[in-house]
C-alpha cells in the first residue's frame, strides 16, 4: 500500500505540473507608465497591495504554517501594514501540508487578478502542486518552508520559474545528517524510512548517498503512508540488521507513532532515531508522550551567536504578540519571505501623478531572483539562478520533556550538536 501511495504521489505531482504549463503572452503589455512582458498589476491610489499566502494551517502539522504566519504578520506590523503609501492586504489560504491542499489553495489565489505575489508554501508537496498554478497566472511565490530539492533543481522546468525560497534546500540537510551520524554518533550502519512525500523521500536519498560516501552501510530503505498508524511490521524488518541509526524525516503524526512503537520491537534497543524539523512542534510532544524524550532532530541553528541580535529581538516581539515562544522552526522564514517579497515590489513598482501604483509581473519575478545580500534574520539571503536564497547553518536538537507546554527552542528541544 505504501509503495503504491509513493508512486501515486510522485506521478500525481507530475500530472499537475504538466497540466499547468505557463503560457507567455505573445507581446508586452503596457499599463500606465509600465510595460512588461507578462502583464502589469495596477493598484489604484488608496487601494491595497494584495499579496497571498498558502501555508499549513490545520491538521497535525498546523504548527509549521501557524508559526510562519506569525512571522509574516510581524513583518507586516513592523512596516505599519503599508508599502510606498499603499496599505497591504494579505489573503491566507490553508494548504494542509498536502499536494491536494496546495493545488486547491493555489487555485483560489490565482483566481485573484489583483494579486501581486504569494508567500508559501509550508510543505514541499503543496509547493510542487501549487506553484505551477500560480506561475500560470504569472504570480511569483516566495517559499517559506518547502525544502525539497525538486523545487530548485536545474531540470525543474518552466512551471517553477516564478519560485524562490528563503527556506533551505534538503541537499544540504541530507549531507549534514550523514556527517553528524558518522562523526558524532560513530554510526557505521543506518536504515531509513520516508512517507512518500517529495520532501521526505528526497532528503532520505541525499542522506543515503552521503552516508555511503562516508563509508557507512544502508541496511534498510523503507516507505510508509503518512496515515499509517502501525509501524511495527516495518520496524520489525528494519530490526533484522540492528542498524546504529534510523533516519526518519517524518511529519508529526507518523513520527509520533514511530517513536512510541520502536521500544516494542526487539533488535532496535540500541538504534538511535534521528528526525528532522517537521516534528519540532508542541503537537509532536502531545502525540508522542514520554517516547519523545531523547528524540534527536536536525534543524536550523537558532542560537543568538548564529543568527544574531536581530533574531533575538524578533523572538521577543513574537512572544509579546502571541503570548508564547515560537511553536515551530518556520517563524523566521515567514518573516524573511515577507521582507524579500516587499523589497522586490518596492524595487520595481512605479507611481503615476495620481498616486496609482503599477507592478510589472516579469519585473517582479526578475527582482526576486536578483535578491542579493538581503539582511534577513535567518542570515544574508542571495538567490541563485534556480531560486535558492538561503545559506543555512544546522544544529541537532533533542527533546528533554514530554510536556507540550515546555516546548521552547533552546531548552526543549535543546541543542546537542555542534
Amino acid at each position: 500500500m505504501s509503495g503504491l501511495l509513493k508512486h501515486w504521489t510522485v506521478a500525481g505531482l507530475s500530472v499537475v505540473a504538466v497540466g499547468y504549463v505557463a503560457c507567455l503572452p505573445a507581446f508586452a503589455v503596457t499599463v500606465g507608465p509600465v510595460t512588461d512582458d507578462y502583464g502589469v498589476v495596477k493598484i489604484a491610489n488608496g487601494e491595497p497591495i494584495q499579496i497571498g499566502s498558502f501555508l499549513a494551517l490545520t491538521g497535525a502539522d498546523a504548527a509549521l504554517g501557524i508559526d510562519a504566519k506569525r512571522g509574516v504578520e510581524i513583518a507586516l506590523d513592523e512596516r505599519g501594514g503599508r508599502l510606498d503609501g499603499h496599505p497591504i492586504k494579505i489573503e491566507f489560504e490553508d494548504e494542509g501540508c498536502s499536494a491536494e491542499g496546495g493545488q486547491t489553495a493555489a487555485s483560489r489565489l490565482a483566481s485573484n487578478s489583483a494579486l501581486v505575489g504569494v508567500l508559501g508554501s509550508s510543505c514541499s508537496s503543496a509547493a510542487l502542486a501549487g506553484v505551477p498554478i500560480l506561475w500560470n497566472a504569472k504570480i511569483p511565490a516566495v517559499g517559506v518552508g518547502p525544502t525539497s530539492p525538486a523545487l530548485t533543481v536545474p531540470t525543474r522546468g518552466p512551471n517553477f520559474d516564478g519560485f524562490v525560497r528563503v527556506s533551505f534546500n534538503d541537499v544540504a540537510t541530507g549531507a549534514f545528517v550523514a556527517k553528524y551520524v558518522v562523526e558524532a554518533l560513530k554510526a557505521k550502519t543506518a536504515a531509513t524510512v520516508h512517507d512518500g512525500s517529495s520532501y521526505a523521500e528526497q532528503v532520505v536519498r541525499v542522506f543515503e548517498e552521503n552516508f555511503k560516501q562516508h563509508g557507512g552501510s544502508i541496511t534498510a530503505s523503507e516507505a510508509i503512508s503518512p496515515t499509517d498508524t502501525d509501524m511495527r511490521p516495518m520496524l520489525t524488518r528494519v530490526a533484522i540488521n540492528r542498524p546504529d541509526v534510523l533516519f526518519m524525516p517524518l511529519y508529526v503524526a507518523a513520527g509520533a507513532y514511530m517513536v512510541r512503537q520502536q521500544p516494542e520491537v526487539r533488535g532496535l534497543e540500541k538504534t538511535i532515531l534521528v528526525a528532522t524539523d517537521p516534528i519540532m512542534a508542541p503537537g509532536f510532544l502531545s502525540a508522542a508522550g514520554k517516547a519523545a524524550i531523547g528524540v534527536q532532530m536536525v534543524g536550523i541553528d537558532f542560537r543568538p551567536e548564529t543568527l544574531g541580535p536581530a533574531y533575538q529581538r524578533f523572538v521577543e516581539t513574537y512572544k509579546k504578540r502571541n503570548g508564547e515562544a515560537p511553536i515551530a522552526g518556520f517563524h523566521a522564514y515567514g518573516y524573511d519571505a515577507t521582507g524579500v517579497l516587499l523589497a522586490a515590489i518596492h524595487k520595481v513598482a512605479a507611481q503615476d501623478a495620481n498616486g496609482n501604483m503599477y507592478v510589472g509581473k516579469k519585473a517582479l519575478r526578475d527582482a526576486l531572483y536578483a535578491t542579493k545580500d538581503y539582511d534577513g534574520i535567518t542570515g544574508k539571503l542571495t538567490c541563485n539562478q534556480y531560486g535558492d536564497c538561503a545559506s543555512p547553518t544546522y544544529a541537532v536538537w533533542q527533546y528533554t520533556s514530554e510536556d507540550p507546554n515546555s516546548y521552547s527552542l533552546g531548552s526543549n528541544p535543546k541543542r546537542i550538536y555542534p
